[in-house]
This record gives C-alpha cells, structure tokens and sequence, in this order.
C-alpha cells in the first residue's frame, strides 16, 4: 500500500518504530520542550513556504521567457510569410481599381478597349502552374505586367507564382476554382466556382479579383446574373493565340502580331500543360508590340486608358480553353 503524505509527515510514527524513551517527570520542563518543537515546526514551515515561492516564481518566470520566445519565433515567421507589398496603394493603383467598377456600370463584358490610344492586355488563363515563374521570369526581365486568371485549386500547389505575380503589380482575375464549364452548371455551383477562387486570392494577401474569365469561354445568362452579385467583370478576348495547341513558337507570334490593335486583350495560357512554347514566343511577341509602338498593360490599366464603348451586344459563348 502507497504511503499517504502530509505537510505534517515530520510527527508521524510508524508502528515500527519503538516508542521514544520517556521524559524526566518535570511540568516545567515538559512544556519547555513543547515549546522548542512547536516554535521549530514553525520555522520550518516558513522556510519550506518559502522555498515552496521561490520555485513558483522561478517556474513562472522561465515558462514567461519561452512563451515570449516563441511568440516571437511565430511573429517573425508570419512577418516572413506574407507577400511584400505596398502599405497603400498609389494613386494610379488606385484609379485603375475603380477603372473596372466604371465599365461594369455599363456592361457587363469587355473584350477589348476603345482604339484611341495605343494599350494592348497581355492575358494568362489556367494557372499558376510549373511553368509560371519561367512565365514571369520573362514580364519582369522586360519590365512587362500582364494579368492572369488564376484556377483557385491550382493554389494548392502553386501559390507562390501567384504571391510573386501580386508582388510584380500584376492583376490576378478569376477563372473559377475546378475550370468548369459554367454554362453547365446551376446557379448556385456557379457562385460557389467563382466565390471560392476569391476567397483563395484573399487568403493569399492578393486583392478581391474584380475580372473573370470564363473557362473554355462558356458562360450563360445564369453566369451574368451570378458576375453582378460578385460585382466581377467577364474579360473575353480578341486575340486568342491557341497556344495551348502547341502550334510552334512563329504560329503564336504571328497570331499576336496579327491580331494586334489599339485596345486588344492577347489570350494566352501560363498553366494547362506544356506551356515551354509560349514562354520561348513571348519576348519575341514583347519586342514586336514594343517596335510597333504598343504600350503593354493590365487590363484594368487598359479600361483607365481607354474603356471600350458602350452598347456592345453580349456575345454567345465562345470556343476556347
């Protein structure tokens, strides 16, 4: 049987134990001696209480300094985490954020700007994917922001492209997040593919995406009304390179090259598959704009320069990855 233990163990006799010799019969020395015990328990009660806070403090003290340690460790790893970016955002960031607003006022799909001025959209549909950072390798060599519509599982894996993409001042729009033809689905699975890549993009320190694109170009009245709740403006385009037909590196260059136009919106893709011949047409396609006086922008730049006219008929759904 386990030994009971008491704050009062010193005065405690085992019946083992012979009993103590007996005391000289003397009323005074007696209470003497009870005296001297009581007066030594009591001090070395205090003593043990003391010990008792010390090691309290002690304790408490050193579980302080490791919490505040790893606070520390957690904050700075966060700190480390989130995606470099502005404080707040200049006034040019500022005008082209409410650029999309303006336009969806009126309609709600573009797929071009006016032809006033001289911008053309660089646009990549399907990532991010493995071939992305070689993508953005090339935009930022040449000083090049271009904008991307995202797959929200895509981030599963890839997010790092994307925190790299907010960081270059690219645009990151939203094309869904399975890549599902929207024209097939109900009203409510609708909402949830775009809502759900948004979420993603916020998650990741990126902007609400005010664009969207659909995947494989489908959408139906269904999608519009879904767009307006989401306050997202659809992006088409009018040049689609069909690269993701692997057409050869000349095909895609020159489907740019002749599709381009003051306020066209380039279709490309940075994620899908095999994406190596896009990313070796791509400076090629950057220097021929450039040569022909091209200014290369965001679409929301694009809608801020020169916002398509109003009155455009939606177009049906279009063929296209």
């Amino acid at each position: 049987m386990r030994r009971r233990w008491s704050w009062d163990f010193e005065e405690e006799r085992t019946a083992a134990e012979p009993p103590l010799p007996a005391a000289p019969p003397s009323p005074q020395g007696s209470e003497a001696e009870t005296t001297t015990r009581f007066r030594r328990r009591r001090g070395g009660a205090a003593v043990l209480l003391c010990a008792i806070v010390l090691v309290i403090g002690l304790a408490l003290f050193a579980s302080h300094a490791r919490h505040t340690s790893v606070a520390a460790r957690v904050s700075a790893g966060k700190t480390r985490a989130q995606p470099r970016r502005a404080v707040a955002p200049s006034d040019t960031e500022a005008e082209q954020r409410a650029a999309v607003p303006a336009v969806l006022a009126y309609t709600p799909f573009v797929k071009e700007g006016g032809n006033r001025g001289r911008d053309i959209a660089l646009t990549f549909d399907d990532g991010p994917g493995p071939y992305t950072p070689d993508v953005l390798d090339v935009l930022e060599r040449l000083h090049v922001r271009a904008t991307f519509f995202a797959i929200g599982e895509m981030e599963r894996y890839f997010s790092a492209s994307t925190l790299r993409e907010i960081h270059d001042g690219d645009v990151v729009g939203d094309h869904t997040e399975a890549h599902l033809p929207l024209a097939s689905l109900s009203a409510h699975d609708q909402y949830e593919q775009l809502f759900e890549q948004i979420a993603r993009i916020e998650l990741l320190g990126g902007s609400r995406p005010t664009l969207f694109r659909p995947p494989y170009g489908s959408f139906n009245a269904t999608t519009v009304r879904e767009l307006h709740k989401l306050h997202l403006l659809m992006v088409l385009w009018s040049v689609d390179t069909g690269d993701y037909l692997l057409p050869g590196v000349p095909a895609i260059v020159h489907s740019v090259l002749a599709g381009a136009h003051p306020g066209a919106i380039i279709l490309m893709h940075d994620g899908g598959g095999d994406r190596s011949q896009t990313i070796a047409a791509l400076p090629r396609i950057i220097h021929a704009l450039r040569a022909r006086r091209f200014d290369l922008v965001t679409v929301p730049q694009l809608l801020l320069d020169d916002p398509p006219p109003h009155g455009q008929p939606l177009p049906p759904s279009l063929a296209g990855d």
